[in-house]
């Protein structure tokens, strides 16, 4: 059964976190980095988190050694672990169960032994042919022990590599197989080959400590281990890194790209930036062309945390109506802090938020959010500042309405179970308890990032899916 968190069935979850580390003769502690790098990602995943290393054995045979398990990092892992986990290189992943249970089964990253050797493979992403793949594998007598994506990766990369010369030319191989949304990190023995799919769905940046390499989901990763950003990887590009040095392989570079625009709205931290983007000048943004879209008049704005927060402050900026703290946010509660029945979800829900009754008793409030999915999280935290005596509410969300599935990673659920599929925005309003309800426009949303170099999907928002998804054909 899939894991909820307290805010029920409507809150989105982000993606995973993927960081990789390859010392080139610095003498890095390459788990202990590993282990900073993927706390500064545990918002991208908190289901279950891995590392895995090189090491060599007592007869000097490279060999890589895993650890993982369901819960946070620092539920995971512990000092005697990390000493444990000594190599040259490291691979981590923290994940959220986007396709396959939420089972330790399914934890990155995946070690694999086949006829060339070992492989590590860390994943962030969802495949829309996965189905069809792994159909033909297993007609070819492929067992599979999980049931994610990632596993499809590892057999074709298995198989590929007794047919190719390199790593790199089995993942390049892989590339025109596999579509879908894909930024991964292999660790073989001797090097680590990351690559990016070609439509640039999730992000992967490139950091250096010295003469060694870094490789992270976000930035904000190697701000974490104090790494210096040297670029973001290409879509499609792929890169091959030894000892010696890096290899750049952009046979499938050139493709129309599609970041996911969601990592602006929602899913990356705001000190990170994606390619060429700041997420909080993004957010800033979205709150500005929300206050010009949708003014109202009101005495105090206020964010959800946390994605709402950067939003609220630009319509704050924007509309000149002051910028209040209106919840406190209790972060010593993980995400799948569950309550079985809906009297102890509304207990569970008020442990975790709070809302500042000094700040919004007796007054107008608009309450910025970055999302409505089934409306149950928007209608509880409305609630919550009825209750604390606010006078009007007005929402004020930082994206379009959600009508359609996402089928690259996030769990937007099917179209019969979005609310903005099925009910207007006035009757969504009703719904919520809101005085008011005013979605950020398309024009909008696809003008939040000016700088990113790259072009992003909104699927979720337009249905323009920028690849070809058979689950659509079904509809």
């Amino acid at each position: 059964m899939k894991q909820q968190d307290i805010f029920g069935v409507d809150s989105l979850h982000e993606e995973c976190g993927i960081f990789g580390v390859y010392d080139n003769g610095d003498n890095l502690d390459v788990s202990r980095l590993t282990y900073y790098g993927l706390y500064a990602l545990q918002h991208r995943g908190q289901e279950s988190c891995g590392i895995a290393v090189n090491n060599r054995d007592e007869n000097g045979k490279i060999q890589i050694v895993q650890y993982k398990d369901m819960g946070l990092l620092q539920e995971v892992f512990n000092e005697l672990v990390l000493k444990e986990l000594q190599g040259f290189a490291a691979v981590g992943h923290v994940r959220y169960a986007t396709a396959g249970a939420s089972r330790r089964e399914n934890a990155q990253p995946l070690v694999s032994r086949y006829q060339k050797g070992s492989f590590a493979l860390a994943h962030n992403g969802n495949l829309v042919n996965v189905a069809q793949i792994r159909k033909e594998l297993e007609e070819q007598g492929a067992i599979f022990q999980t049931t994610n994506d990632s596993e499809i990766i590892a057999h074709l990369m298995a198989k590929e590599r007794i047919r190719t010369n390199s790593t790199a030319e089995a993942v390049m191989k892989i590339m025109t197989e596999i579509t879908g949304a894909y930024s991964m990190i292999i660790m073989t023995p001797q090097r680590m080959v990351v690559a990016r799919d070609p439509q640039g769905f999730r992000p992967l940046c490139i950091g250096k400590i010295k003469n060694s390499w870094v490789f992270a989901s976000e930035t904000c990763a190697l701000d974490s281990v104090n790494a210096q950003y040297v670029r973001d990887m290409e879509p499609g590009e792929v890169l091959v890194v030894d000892k010696e040095g890096l290899h750049s392989y952009r046979d499938m570079c050139g493709q129309k790209t599609s970041l996911c625009v969601f990592e602006y709205i929602y899913f990356a931290r705001p000190d990170s930036v994606i390619d060429g983007e700041s997420v909080h000048r993004a957010r800033l943004n979205a709150g500005k062309f929300l206050a010009k879209e949708s003014p109202v008049e009101a005495d105090i704005v206020i964010g959800v945390p946390d994605s709402g927060l950067d939003a609220a402050l630009g319509y704050s900026y924007e509309s000149g109506i002051p910028y209040g703290v209106g919840f406190i946010k209790n972060r010593y509660i993980g995400r799948t802090f569950i309550q079985p029945t809906q009297a102890e979800r509304e207990a569970a829900l008020r442990i975790k938020l709070n809302a500042m009754r000094e700040s919004i008793a007796g007054k107008r409030v608009i309450m910025v959010d970055d999302s409505i999915v089934r409306g149950t999280t928007c209608r509880r935290i409305v609630t919550l500042l009825r209750e604390a005596g606010a006078k009007e509410v007005h929402v004020r969300i930082s994206s379009p309405p959600f009508l359609n599935p996402c089928y690259f990673g996030t769990d937007i659920d099917n179209r019969d179970k979005l609310i903005a599929c099925q009910l207007s925005v006035d009757e969504i309003c009703e719904r919520i308890g809101a005085d008011s309800l005013a979605y950020l426009s398309i024009h909008a949303m696809q003008n939040l990032a000016p700088n990113c170099r790259l072009g992003c999907c909104d699927a979720c928002f337009t249905g323009n899916y920028p690849v070809y998804v058979p689950e659509e054909d079904n509809r």
